[in-house]
């Protein structure tokens, strides 16, 4: 006889950051951030506008913290503008994403064609062509990509609402304060020291 011995497929945790995966600041910063955000998302843009540029300088600069930034759609506008994002060079995505939250009241419409016309144009000013655009859009895998991390962060962490933030592990839900990310960070920081 022979015998098989079989290993349960290797599922890797939400908390590993992938080589695909968009992350702000040093690599091997001692705190990991990973934000789930839905490009629709009021609060998620408010964090982005407000609470994200003093993370940035305090701490993401400062190589204190890397933060993993990962498309949670809560809508199909969403999903579209998660799927064109996708499409942007590393390099300028936090400039398109930026964008993306500024100009939120012009493209998060129920109509799918306005949509598409105003996502067009944002992505056309930062030099996308509209046969990438929709290439980008027509692009069933990068869907499912979006979709499947937004299943395993609902899976792993039982994720479903935005702005959520894994910090090293530990889940906050919801839009906070620079203040709040201050003393959940230089806790951690206190304690990893």
């Amino acid at each position: 006889f022979i015998f098989y011995i079989l290993k349960p497929a290797y599922t890797a945790s939400v908390l590993e950051v992938k080589t695909d995966d968009f992350v702000l600041g040093d690599k091997n910063a001692p705190i990991t951030v990973i934000e789930y955000a839905s490009l629709s998302c009021i609060h998620c843009a408010d964090f982005h506008q407000k609470t994200l540029p003093k993370l940035i300088k305090e701490y993401v600069d400062t190589g204190k913290i890397k933060i993993v930034f990962r498309d949670f759609p809560l809508n199909y506008p969403a999903l579209m503008a998660s799927m064109v994002l996708q499409c942007v060079d590393q390099d300028i995505r936090y400039e398109y994403l930026s964008a993306l939250f500024i100009l939120q009241s012009k493209w998060v419409k129920p109509e799918v064609e306005i949509v598409k016309k105003e996502l067009v144009k944002i992505m056309q000013a930062g030099g996308m062509t509209k046969d990438q655009f929709n290439e980008c859009l027509n692009n069933k895998d990068l869907e499912q990509k979006i979709l499947q991390q937004l299943i395993d962060a609902q899976n792993e962490f039982n994720i479903g609402t935005t702005p959520s933030f894994l910090i090293n592990g530990t889940l906050i839900e919801g839009n906070k304060s620079f203040k709040n990310f201050k003393k959940i960070i230089d806790n951690i920081l206190i304690n990893t020291e």
